[in-house]
């Protein structure tokens, strides 16, 4: 298991940094900020295809801009492996290349994905716009959980912005975009949906997680996570949790006081390896929870509402979903 390097007493204080790049990130984007800042005067704003260049730091921020861009714009994910750690990602000289020549830029904010602002600081340029999600949401750095994609109206803000900086860019397709962008609108309505129907038929239901990744779509649906907030951000922020906590998520799982274990399918340790484990061999239903969109086969949309489906077997028919 990887561990940050801040002080221990702060741990659940703050939202995670990207772990691998949050103790090395500074030195591998001082070696490639040569190389950024040639290419960012090389064809920026534009790919081989003479599409829009836009990037997004997780490949569910990108997968937004491609829906709503079309086929105007190409859009570059940074983070697309569902079966790599997110936490140590590392950069490398294609993402300067990416970054340095995107027209736009998408991410998620919170320290989450740090390593951006890093590198677009590298290949500084003035036509470049930055999407933050954080910053479109008015969330403060304190804000303790950064997993903002798994709420709908999050990508709802972000896709507003990604229209918008597309008309400005483009404003000859102005009208193409303004209608990719309702029919996003209108698909990520089937999920605000499924929202309401899982909120009617599950709300109080109580749960288990390894993380909080899911976090805000449970609150959406009104199912309370009985883990305690110290044991999900240890894990998230790389620590092992402390024995007490580790035992009271064993006592809630082995005890059928939570209907379900949320399960972080990316990020794995001992400590939730065993939870899992113990899980499966109590009868509690495992839900396989993703902090990047499962590709291929998915879009954002697609994808809410397969991780809504997993939830809805757990609860309604004690079933689980260990891998989507």
């Amino acid at each position: 298991m990887i561990h940050r390097m801040i002080p221990k007493k702060t741990r659940w204080e703050r939202p995670r940094l990207a772990r691998g790049v949050a103790r090395r990130g500074g030195l591998v984007v001082t070696t490639l900020t040569l190389t950024a800042l040639v290419l960012s005067g090389c064809n920026a704003g534009s790919s081989p295809s003479g599409a829009l260049a836009v990037v997004g730091a997780e490949n569910q921020y990108a997968n937004v801009a491609a829906q709503v861009g079309g086929r105007y714009v190409h859009a570059t994910a940074i983070m697309s492996n569902p079966n790599v750690d997110p936490h140590t990602f590392e950069v490398s000289t294609s993402v300067a290349q990416a970054v340095a020549q995107a027209r736009i830029v998408i991410q998620n904010g919170l320290g989450y994905d740090q390593f951006m602002n890093q590198l677009e600081a590298a290949s500084p340029s003035s036509s470049r716009v930055v999407i933050s999600a954080q910053r479109l949401l008015g969330l403060s750095s304190a804000t303790r959980n950064p997993h903002l994609w798994y709420r709908p109206s999050t990508m709802l803000r972000v896709a507003d912005a990604v229209e918008r900086a597309l008309a400005r860019a483009e404003p000859s397709h102005r009208a193409y975009f303004a209608r990719r962008l309702t029919r996003f609108e209108q698909a990520v309505g089937a999920v605000s949906a499924s929202v309401a129907s899982l909120r009617a038929r599950f709300a109080g239901r109580v749960v288990a997680s390894t993380e909080p990744v899911a976090d805000y779509l449970l609150a959406a649906v009104g199912v309370v996570n009985a883990t305690p907030w110290r044991f999900q951000a240890d894990v998230m922020n790389g620590v092992d949790p402390s024995p007490e906590d580790v035992a009271h998520l064993r006592t809630l799982i082995q005890g059928h006081r939570v209907a379900a274990l949320l399960y972080n399918a990316q990020v794995t340790s001992s400590v939730t390896v065993a939870l899992r484990e113990l899980a499966v061999s109590s009868g509690v239903p495992v839900v396989a929870v993703y902090e990047t969109m499962p590709a291929p086969g998915y879009d954002y949309q697609s994808w809410m509402l397969a991780e809504l489906a997993a939830l809805a077997r757990a609860l309604g028919t004690h079933r689980s979903t260990e891998a989507l």
